[in-house]
């Protein structure tokens, strides 16, 4: 992938927009300091990726307000194409487009590079690919310094495209034990040497003990978390261990984005990982998770 980067990698989502599991309180991003407590957190606990971009509303501000005098412990990735439009976001994958929004992640994260500059794909990305603007204005970007490695968020056979073109050097991809559609594209993608990150490797929180309230709500997969959850007893932080183990172990996987908004569930996610996952559960809960 041409970066050195930490299996764990922080997902800037949640600081910069609302979003997550459960009701508005839930969902509402935390506030200046409590945003910048958590990515001090983040890099004080050794994770050295963090992903942000353009659309996560105020994600990229808080980062360069906060964490730009640390820039040299943190591999720095954004994205481009959907636009914040407070509290909306908008599409514009036009060469202009593209090319403006990269010069105000540049101001934003106040820095001089961004290490890995993704296509954000919206309602129409068969398009955007066909019509190369995108991907022209990304390599311009590339050849002004702007930005050092170029890659795409994107799934299924759009995915196996841009792995197949040449153009991208990492691609951001839905994986996780209850969503394996991506299997094939991440083997792809390491036999010609691109990089993967992996968005959704806990399921937006429904691979966590947060989903336990919500077991009734309308959360994607929910059957088959509720039979991963009785295989650990209903043990939440044994339901996200295996989650990041099931991850872990595929070796085509460079890091997994995992967002929060506190610091004690970034903590708590890396003490995780570490937890030993018997081979026999983890072989039912792929099956379960293929069902």
């Amino acid at each position: 992938m041409g970066m050195d980067v930490t299996f764990i990698g922080f997902g800037a989502l949640e600081i910069g927009r609302d979003w997550g599991l459960g009701d508005a309180d839930e969902k509402r991003r935390p506030d200046d300091a409590a945003a910048g407590e958590v990515l001090h957190a983040v890099l004080d606990l050794g994770i050295n990726l963090v992903d942000t971009a353009s659309a996560y509303h105020r994600s990229e501000e808080r980062i360069g307000n906060t964490i730009a005098g640390r820039r040299g412990e943190y591999v720095l990735a954004s994205k481009c194409g959907e636009h914040s439009d407070e509290p909306r976001t908008f599409y514009d994958f036009s060469y202009a487009g593209i090319s403006a929004s990269i010069d105000r992640s540049l101001r934003l994260l106040q820095t001089d590079v961004i290490d890995l500059m993704q296509i954000h794909f919206g309602p129409d990305p068969e398009g955007v690919l066909d019509r190369g603007e995108t991907v022209a204005a990304m390599k311009d970007a590339q050849q002004a310094g702007k930005v050092r490695f170029l890659g795409a968020s994107i799934d299924g056979a759009l995915a196996t495209r841009c792995i197949e073109s040449g153009d991208f050097d990492v691609m951001q991809l839905g994986y996780s034990l209850v969503a394996q559609g991506n299997t094939d594209n991440i083997q792809l993608a390491k036999s010609k040497g691109i990089g993967v990150l992996i968005r959704s490797g806990l399921a937006a929180g429904a691979l966590t003990a947060r989903v336990i309230p919500h077991l009734n709500d309308e959360v994607r997969h929910i059957d088959k978390v509720r039979k991963l959850l009785d295989l650990v007893g209903g043990d939440g932080d044994a339901l996200t261990s295996l989650a990041l183990n099931f991850l872990y172990e595929n070796d085509g996987i460079s890091s997994v984005l995992v967002g929060s908004k506190r610091v004690a569930h970034v903590k708590a996610n890396l003490d995780l990982l570490e937890r030993p996952v018997d081979p026999a559960v983890m072989a039912q809960a792929i099956e379960i998770g293929r069902g």
